[in-house]
């Protein structure tokens, strides 16, 4: 399996957050923490769509209880 890595722009494409909000989140550790390339930062890209499909049950999981 491979395992391919985002960059920022890439990350900030897919989650829809500006970088301040990715950053804010992984201080608070609700985002995954990027893995260091050298200078630069980079995120598992299995990571970034758990983390999206997170959010999307938890989601789903409101609305059902908001329903019952």
């Amino acid at each position: 399996m491979t395992t391919r890595l985002l960059r920022l722009p890439a990350v900030i494409d897919r989650v829809g957050l500006k970088k301040t909000a990715i950053y804010d989140l992984i201080r608070s550790d609700e985002f995954p923490k990027p893995v260091k390339l050298g200078s630069a930062n980079a995120w598992p890209e299995v990571e970034i769509d758990e983390w999206i499909n997170k959010r999307i049950s938890a989601r789903d999981n409101d609305i059902a209880m908001e329903a019952a």
